[in-house]
């Protein structure tokens, strides 16, 4: 089969590599569709990992084999797989920490080499774990673009849900990328006011029309002032940070009222720095939190939010590249115009 390998030093090409084995309790998959992550780009990117390896997990296709006793699956299911599933019992996962469970860390679906997603290819292995908890089925009438992004929307909801905002609730979404549009949709379904930032005026166009009451350019508009003016001069009850930039959770901090919370969804890189008054956080009784990954209690319901239409996410698919321009596809994610959003790698595809 035709897979894109990560090589080390920031380079990924397509060779063939072997189909890979299926054992007991396990699925074979042919991927139809994968999204581009910046989990992935940021490995890619800043070599985080050795390769080779073959990454790619927002995933979504067809069950082509089977392993023994494997009944709640047959070939010819359409189907999302999470590549992490929890243990369900170990110190971390008994206060629903998955994300911090040493067996939530072992990669579950593997296209070959050291498992790491397997979604840049054209057929994955299910492994049994991950067959047993954490494989949805795709309704009729959804499509695979709009599947693969189960995965995504499940760690927005869950990041939504450890925020618990109120309706009513002042929230500012920082950044309107592909989840920074999911949080503005979740939050807007959870009765929040919006109020989204983001510098590329196509973006918070697109805001606008998926729930958010003012979208703004950070760079032209004091958003705290903004959120002051929202709240009877207290500031926002709540902020989400999904992009990492430079200054923008000290921004945050400055937006929000005493009691907020701010929570980080994509400093995920160790080399970042955040400088804060501890006066803000602690005599503001602020609260700074984080959310990573997905949970596997939330994983029936994102399906649902998903393949029933409620969120409009086939709006954020923008670009679908075939497998042997995947490198298109990473530089498009990297370095983003107003027109691109979500990118599909399609490993079935091949262009001439």
């Amino acid at each position: 089969m035709r897979a894109a390998v990560y090589q080390g030093s920031s380079s990924v090409v397509v060779n063939n590599v072997p189909v890979p084995s299926i054992g007991p309790g396990e699925l074979l998959v042919r991927v139809e569709t994968c999204g581009i992550c910046h989990t992935d780009l940021k490995k890619i990117k800043y070599d985080l990992l050795p390769g080779p390896r073959i990454y790619g997990h927002e995933t979504a296709g067809e069950v082509v084999a089977v392993g023994e006793g494997v009944t709640a699956f047959q070939v010819g299911d359409r189907i999302v797989a999470f590549h992490h599933i929890p243990c369900g019992e170990c110190f971390y996962c008994e206060r629903k920490l998955y994300a911090q469970c040493p067996v939530y860390k072992k990669v579950g679906i593997t296209a070959g080499y050291e498992p790491a997603g397997g979604g840049f290819a054209q057929y994955i292995r299910v492994m049994d774990w991950i067959v047993r908890r954490g494989v949805e089925k795709i309704p009729a009438g959804v499509s695979y673009e709009v599947a693969c992004l189960v995965e995504p929307v499940n760690t927005c909801v869950k990041a939504v849900d450890q925020l618990a905002p109120r309706a009513g609730d002042v929230v500012i979404v920082q950044g309107q990328g592909p989840i920074g549009l999911i949080f503005t949709m979740l939050c807007k379904r959870a009765g929040c006011r919006v109020l989204a930032t983001d510098t590329m005026s196509e973006r918070r166009e697109l805001a606008m029309q998926f729930g958010a009451e003012l979208a703004v350019d950070p760079r032209v508009e004091d958003v705290a002032a903004l959120a002051r003016a929202w709240t009877e001069d207290r500031g926002a009850d709540a902020v989400i940070s999904a992009v990492s930039v430079k200054g923008l959770v000290e921004e945050a901090v400055r937006a929000t009222r005493p009691g907020a919370k701010v929570l980080l969804f994509a400093q995920t890189s160790d080399q970042e720095r955040i400088e804060l008054s501890g006066k803000d956080i602690c005599m503001g009784e602020r609260v700074l939190m984080g959310s990573y990954s997905a949970s596997v209690d939330l994983q029936a319901e994102s399906a649902r939010l998903v393949f029933s239409g409620e969120l409009p996410l086939a709006g954020l698919v923008s670009h679908q590249f075939p497998l042997n321009d995947i490198n298109q596809g990473i530089e498009l994610a990297l370095h983003p115009n107003g027109k691109s959003l979500k990118i599909i790698v399609q490993p079935q595809r091949w262009s001439k």
